[in-house]
């Protein structure tokens, strides 16, 4: 069996550091980006089996970067978990609203990541 392929996109340095370190102590095989143009292509060319995807990036909006990635038949099945600092119940509700299967505050505990990321990797993808 092939090892699960993660994309990480983040704009913040420090905060790709600390996934791709979560990433890396989990065993996990990972691609990077750090803006969501490059995450849209990066999707399309690797087809990662997961997407934790900062909502706050310089030139497109997660929700936006979701969109798009749901109306491609190639990444429409592909499980995007939004990691970001934005907490508020309305942000929560528009990003499942606009295709992203979970979410995760910053900060996080690195505990509560794992276990999202093991939960979306050993279960089936989702049906859309």
């Amino acid at each position: 069996m092939k090892q699960p392929l993660i994309l990480a996109v983040d704009d913040d340095e420090d905060n790709l550091l600390l996934i791709s370190q979560v990433l890396s102590l989990g065993n996990y095989s990972f691609i990077t980006a750090t803006n969501g143009l490059m995450a849209l292509s990066m999707a399309e060319e690797q087809l990662p089996d997961l997407i934790l995807l900062d909502v706050m990036l310089p030139d497109l909006d997660g929700a936006e970067i979701v969109r798009c990635l749901r109306r491609n038949p190639e990444t429409l099945r592909i499980p995007v978990i939004a990691v970001t600092a934005m907490a508020r119940k309305e942000d929560r509700d528009r990003l499942l609203e606009a295709g992203c299967n979970d979410y995760i505050s910053k900060p996080y505990m690195v505990d509560d990541l794992e276990e999202l990321i093991h939960r979306y990797l050993s279960s089936p993808p989702p049906a859309f």
